[in-house]
Parts: structure tokens; C-alpha cells; sequence
């Protein structure tokens, strides 16, 4: 299956060839580096990361060994001209995703237009009934949000996925600018490179546009982490430090007077805004979870009575059920008026008869996804697998079919990467994040780019081995 490479152009296996424009001045550059030099680089990149101490634990390890991402030096460019349809569908995206959250949570019309089946939100395990009686500050379900965009022509663009509850992989985009432009100024300096270290900046504002009517003054804002055991414990400490924010656990927070509070050595600090990475399951023991000791007794009362805002709205992951995910067109189309900027995978949904026996007709060729997955578990790549695997997974669909989409085998873009035999292209997605405020939406220029650094896979998981790359928005 031959890929778009970014480089080139055209599908391309080689080496050679006519340049993109975009890639133009990178090529060139690159041309007069040796294979030694960027090995070199590569090594002082690993060494920097040591350094900073950007680490992931992967789950499901019995060892709680923690590691680095693997990091690509070869930057990814994107041209200002492409950037802008992106961030044009991004915004539109988020958008309809707030809009649909507002209504299942509400008059819920979708439904009863027929956009959407009401078991696939009812039934949907995110689907939080407490919502029903809550409208977030502002009415903002989805702050902070991560579409995962695949590139698989000249023109042709397709989300993969929504992630509407707690979207990771901010700090590897922000850590992997600062360490490119430690490595290679002189790059930096041939080109025009839309900055991503406002996001942080920014996000703050995002945090404190959407506080309470109840705020007084300048309003307070906390991360609230599960603890350092959670796998993306750095990034909740790299956010909170750079925006100067407290990060808290659960303990650190109390309810009193109908407000949050948080414990300092000055005594009860009131909170009015409360980024959240830890699950909904777990935010509040009175209402979910009784067991959990990592969320806050009373919080969802708070919330109720609108005198603290949780960032995202609990509730937000319906948005980003893969199944739900095959109805976005409709949506968009339905809260917004317009045709879907960008495109979604062609998916077959094995909870429908004659899907599922297509599906299983073509188990070989199809990827298949489980609806609640993340993280590149619990899914098939058909090409891929072995027989054995096939087989397993065959069972699974006939067991519970409502639990899985099946999507056809994309052909992911490339990108030059530096692996140990050189230079080689490599599959690619992307990670843009968007934040939602009171007043505007904005999508930091660029992302998370991912690399399968094993030739020839399509999985570009960090929990499966892949890695990141910084990512170019050329200024035009």
C-alpha cells in the first residue's frame, strides 16, 4: 500500500525525486548533514530528555519502570496554507462537539431528529445522567480537546479520532520545540515557525474565561492530578508550573460553605476552576465512584449549583466514543448548518447486522477498533496480524458487536525520520490541540506529531512504541 509522502509529494518509496516546496529549504539542509551529525543530535536530544525528565509509564506494565518517548529530530513541516484549513475545520469541530454535548445533556433534538441512535449515547458508559440537571459555566462541555488528524493525500485530511476527556501529549509538544530549537538555532533562523509556547499562556486564559459568575477578583485555578503514579504525571506538573497554577491532589481540596477549597499554610484558598486529569468515575465519591480516594466529597454538589467550573465538563466523553464518532458529519451538519471541513474514516459499525458481516467477511483487511478503546489497545490491524490474532478477534466481534467499529486500512503519510539505518520515511498522525473559552476558540499552530518508528507499521502509540516529532506551521 503506497503512502503520501510529505517530502515528495507523490506516493514515494525512494530517495529521490521532486521536493515539496514546504520541505524545500529543510531538504537542503539536510543534504549537506552526514548520517554522523544527526546520530550526534539524536544523542544530545535523548541526553536533554534525560535531563528535563520527560517520562511515560506505560499501563498494563507489572514494573513501574518509566521511560522516554522516543524523539525524532526531523521536523515535520506543514505550510501556512494548509495550516489554515485545518484550524478552520478544528474550530468548526469543537464547536459542534460543545453543541451536541449542551444538547444530549439537554432538549437532546439530535436524537429525536434521528441523528443519533439514543442507545449509543444512553447506553454509552460516559454518559453521566448528573449532566442532565447541570449546565457548565459559560456552557462550555470541551476545553481542552485533541483530534487526531491523518494525512493520506495532497489534499486529503481525516480525523481518526476525538479525544474529549482528559487529551494528553501537550508537554512532548511544547518540550520537543525547546529542545529543536536548542539543537538546530541555525534551522530555526531559515525559516518562518509559528510559535506553540503561547499554549500555555493561553490555556490559562482558557481556564479563567470560563469561572463561575461567582468568582470574585481574579479567578483561581488548580490542576488536580491523580497523584505521581498516573502515566502523565509530568505533563500535570509541567502545566501547572508554567502556568503558575498550584497542582493538587484530591486530599489538597475540600467542600465548605458551597464552594471548593484548597489547603495552604495561609489557611483555605477558595478555587473557581479546577483542570482535572484524573476520570469522571473518580472525581467525586458521593456521586461516582465510592471507593475513589482521588477526587473531592462534594465537588459535583459545587458544580451543581454553578460556583466552580471542572475542565472538561464530566460527561465530555461521549463526544470521543468511536462510535459516536461515525455520526460527526451528521452532527456537524445538524448544530452548525455546514458540511464537515474535515473528513471522518468511512466506518462500518459491527452493532449493525449487515456490517458486522462485512466485517468479518474482510477481518484481514479492515482495522477494528473497540468503541471505548485508547491508546492502541484492544484493537486489530487486520494486514498486520497473524492468523491466530484474526481468529481471537473474530470471536470478540461475535460476542458483543455493539462493542466495535471497523474502519479500512489507511494509508498513513510519511515523513523523513532518522532511524538506525539512516534517513527513512516513516507513518505519521497528528495531535492538534484545541482550547475552547467563554468567547473564542484556538488551535495552537501545529501539535503532537507521532512516528511508527517500525518500518512499515501504522501504529504510532507511544504506549506501542512510537515517537514524536516537533512540528513546523510555516508562517506565510
Amino acid at each position: 500500500m503506497a503512502a503520501y509522502d510529505e517530502m515528495f509529494g507523490a506516493s514515494h518509496t525512494g530517495g529521490t525525486g521532486e521536493v515539496r516546496p514546504v520541505y524545500g529549504e529543510l531538504k537542503h539542509w539536510m543534504d549537506t548533514r552526514s548520517s554522523e551529525f544527526f546520530d550526534a543530535r539524536r544523542r544530545q536530544a535523548e541526553l536533554f530528555f534525560r535531563r528535563i525528565g520527560i517520562t511515560f509509564a506505560v499501563g498494563g506494565e507489572q514494573e513501574a519502570h518509566e521511560r522516554l518517548i522516543p524523539f525524532d529530530i526531523v521536523p515535520r513541516i506543514i505550510s501556512g496554507a494548509e495550516w489554515r484549513r485545518l484550524e478552520r475545520g478544528l474550530i468548526q469541530r469543537a464547536r459542534a462537539l460543545n453543541a451536541f454535548l449542551a444538547d444530549i445533556y439537554g432538549p437532546a433534538e439530535c436524537i429525536r431528529a434521528g441523528i443519533v441512535p439514543p442507545d449509543v449515547i444512553y447506553r454509552n458508559p460516559q454518559y453521566r445522567v448528573e449532566m442532565t440537571r447541570i449546565r457548565p459555566p459559560n456552557g462550555v462541555y470541551v476545553h481542552v480537546s485533541g483530534a487526531d488528524l491523518v494525512r493520506t493525500g495532497e489534499d486529503e485530511f481525516f480525523v481518526l479520532e476525538d479525544n474529549t476527556r482528559t487529551p494528553s501529549g501537550v508537554s512532548y509538544m511544547l518540550e520537543n520545540r525547546e529542545v529543536m530549537m536548542r539543537l538546530f538555532p541555525e534551522l530555526f533562523a531559515r525559516h518562518r515557525i509559528a510559535p506553540v509556547e503561547t499554549y500555555t499562556d493561553a490555556l490559562l486564559a482558557c481556564l479563567k474565561s470560563v469561572a463561575p459568575a461567582s468568582s470574585e477578583g481574579d479567578p483561581t485555578a488548580v490542576v488536580l492530578t491523580p497523584g505521581p503514579f498516573n502515566s502523565a504525571f509530568y505533563e500535570h506538573s509541567f502545566l501547572a508550573d508554567k502556568m503558575g497554577i498550584e497542582l493538587v491532589e484530591g486530599g489538597d481540596l475540600f467542600v465548605d460553605e458551597g464552594g471548593v477549597f484548597m489547603r495552604t499554610t495561609e489557611g483555605p484558598r477558595r478555587v473557581d476552576v479546577i483542570y482535572r486529569r484524573i476520570d469522571d468515575d473518580f472525581l467525586d465519591p458521593i456521586v461516582f465512584r465510592s471507593d475513589s480516594l482521588l477526587g473531592v466529597p462534594g465537588l459535583m454538589s459545587v458544580y451543581e449549583a454553578g460556583r466552580v467550573a471542572i475542565v472538561n465538563a464530566p460527561g465530555a466523553g461521549v463526544a470521543d466514543d468511536k462510535c459516536v464518532y461515525t455520526y460527526m458529519s451528521d452532527i456537524i451538519r445538524f448544530f452548525t448548518g455546514e458540511e464537515a471541513i474535515l473528513k471522518t474514516v468511512p466506518t462500518w459499525r459491527c452493532r449493525e447486522p449487515e456490517s458486522l458481516a462485512y466485517v468479518l467477511d474482510h477481518l484481514g483487511e479492515l482495522v477494528v477498533k473497540e468503541v471505548n478503546g485508547s491508546g492502541g489497545y484492544g484493537m486489530l490491524v487486520g494486514p498486520t496480524s497473524t492468523q491466530a490474532e484474526i481468529d481471537a478477534f473474530r470471536a470478540k466481534l461475535l460476542h458483543q458487536p455493539d462493542g466495535f467499529i471497523a474502519q479500512p486500512t489507511l494509508a498513513l503519510s510519511t515523513c523523513p525520520t532518522f532511524v538506525q539505518q539512516g534517513l527513512a520515511p516513516r507513518h505519521v498522525d497528528l495531535r492538534p490541540f484545541v482550547l475552547t473559552g467563554a468567547k473564542e476558540v484556538q488551535v495552537t499552530p501545529g501539535g503532537l506529531t507521532r512516528v511508527a518508528l517500525t518500518q512499515g507499521s501504522l501504529v504510532v502509540n507511544s504506549s506501542q512504541g512510537g515517537g514524536t516529532k516537533d512540528t513546523w506551521v510555516l508562517d506565510e
